[in-house]
């Protein structure tokens, strides 16, 4: 009798302690909460508050009063505030357009058994994102970054049903609430509207999501353990894909609408000769020179010498030229006849497209010379010579690889054997000067600054801007070097110049000498350097070599 109460006892215990449990969760989740008494608040000032409610409230303060890099945006708050609906109705549009081809194609891999995913609601509530500041970042680069803190505390209403065979499955998502802190980085920067290129998104550190979930109408969040297990989920996973150094690119404009092409390679042009040219002087002859550009160029064209009194005029002079679209640019030639007097007339003219190059490779070419491109002139077709020329096409070392055969963008291959070895001559480059800007530049009568870039006796200057004391140039210029500049300095001048004739007409601000060493070991440097004979100046210099 004693073994028989224990274990009757025992199993009493365990079916109560079971329908206990049961009872009190089913009264926990399906307990109405306005049939409560709830107390009003108690408010009271800041300065009545003790130091536990304090501290209580810290995290409820806004992030630029606890951080002085970040500013206040009340304006934009107030702007979602009175945007929210139609911004809440635009928003859930996208979101159906965006899961609609998603269900679809989970419904059909496998999920037969799953007969429709629909909204039956779908709305994000009344209460907006919350700005609590932004912090902008100070970079050198051709960016702009910034860091916004954003709190939402949201009262969405998304219901979505799940239809599986005959039954319906509702769940429900409530009380969300989202605090997160991205950085967002506009570049490049661009001189057409919106003036970025890239929108670049990534986290700073994990987000915070806090949601409920109701299946049924009992919320399965309240499960014990749950909870935390779907937390460290999302975490991880919103982590994996967009925690910093992992990053959202959304494309704003097309990769080649108003960005600055940068140089890729160079373009060795060697004029040979010409034949048959037309005559234009008195006695018969003619005083001919090329000029050669890239079209899409606005730097002045190369010039050969001016061969007096022939119509069959050698001069296997070499040019470089710096290309920086290969699939787009053409070569220009134009041949002109030297006059002592008035206008120079052309002789003639022709179009190479350089992607009929195949790089590192010499092609020879004898062009017809042209009146002009019109193929509809009835002029064109009369005689005008020939011209002989040495194309080569050398890309940097860096964008050699992508180059196989015509110019045709292919895929990296790091093979041996690449074809990429140039037989221009090793060491051969291009040093690219880029002259951002100066700040805190003033002259002692006048500060109209520009600024001089000298290098191996050749001087390069940016345009003048008046009234300044921190210009912005971002003007970038370009020196063909045979070899290295390893052993040179690069001198920059910023100096101020009166736009009338006076007294103490031009005035130096400030100069310096920058050491190309760094710049060809590292490839690229972009720093602002201090003024020598200034007092506080500084003048922003990217500084980049190419080697082809």
């Amino acid at each position: 009798m004693g073994f028989l109460s224990m274990l009757l006892c025992t199993i009493g215990l365990g079916i109560g302690f079971v329908f206990g449990i049961c009872i009190g969760f089913y009264i926990f989740i399906y307990s109405d909460p306005d049939t409560e008494t709830f107390q009003d608040p108690v408010v009271k000032p800041i300065s009545e508050l003790d130091l536990t409610s304090l501290q209580e409230l810290m995290p409820e303060i806004p992030l630029w009063l606890k951080n002085p890099d970040y500013d206040p945006v009340d304006w934009l708050n107030k702007f979602l505030l009175n945007m929210w609906l139609y911004l809440d109705k635009a928003i859930c549009d996208a979101i159906k357009q965006a899961t609609e081809p998603i269900i679809s194609d989970y419904i059909g891999h496998g999920h037969r058994h799953i007969k429709a995913i629909t909204f039956e609601t779908l709305s994000l509530g009344t209460l907006p994102p919350i700005f609590q500041g932004v912090k902008v970042c100070e970079t050198d680069e051709n960016q702009l970054v910034m860091e916004p803190a954003i709190k939402w505390a949201g009262n969405p209403n998304i219901v979505m049903v799940v239809q599986v065979s005959a039954f319906r499955i509702k769940i429900q998502l409530v009380d969300l609430q989202v605090f997160v802190v991205p950085r967002v980085v506009l570049k490049p920067l661009v001189p057409s509207f919106p003036c970025f290129s890239n929108v670049i998104v990534s986290l700073m550190e994990k987000p915070h999501v806090d949601f409920g979930l109701k299946v049924l109408g009992g919320d399965v969040m309240s499960i014990p353990g749950l909870y935390r297990l779907v937390q460290d989920i999302i975490k991880k996973e919103v982590a994996k894909l967009y925690l910093w150094p992992q990053t959202l690119e959304i494309p704003i404009l097309d990769s080649s609408f108003g960005i600055v092409k940068k140089p890729i390679g160079v373009l060795h042009v060697k004029v040979v000769r010409a034949t048959r040219l037309m005559k234009m002087d008195i006695i018969g002859l003619s005083d001919p020179y090329v000029k050669l550009k890239l079209s899409g160029e606005m730097l002045p064209s190369k010039k050969t010498t001016i061969k007096k009194k022939t119509l069959n005029p050698v001069w296997n002079e070499a040019f470089k030229l710096v290309v920086k679209d290969p699939q787009a640019q053409t070569l220009q030639i134009k041949v002109y006849d030297w006059d002592k007097v008035g206008s120079h007339d052309r002789l003639g003219m022709q179009v190479v497209p350089l992607k009929l190059l195949t790089a590192n490779e010499t092609m020879e070419l004898t062009l017809d010379l042209l009146k002009n491109t019109n193929v509809a002139d009835p002029h064109k077709k009369r005689e005008r010579g020939q011209i002989v020329l040495e194309l080569t096409y050398a890309p940097f070392k860096d964008d050699c690889e992508m180059f196989s055969g015509p110019l045709t963008p292919m895929k990296r291959d790091n093979s041996v054997g690449s074809g990429c070895e140039s037989p221009i001559g090793a060491g051969a480059g291009v040093l690219l000067v880029t002259i951002q800007g100066a700040e805190d530049v003033e002259g002692e009568h006048h500060s109209n600054p520009y600024a001089m870039v000298i290098f191996r006796g050749e001087t390069k200057r940016t345009k003048r801007i008046r009234r300044t004391r921190d210009p912005k140039w971002n003007e970038e210029f370009e020196f063909m070097l045979e070899e290295p500049p390893i052993q040179d300095k690069i001198h920059i001048k910023i100096m101020s110049k009166r736009s009338r004739m006076s007294f103490y007409q031009k005035e130096s601000l400030g100069h310096v000498d920058i050491n190309l060493a760094d710049v060809v070991y590292n490839g690229r440097i972009n720093h602002k350097f201090h003024l020598i004979d200034s007092k506080n100046g500084l003048v922003h210099v990217e500084l980049r070599w190419r080697e082809t």
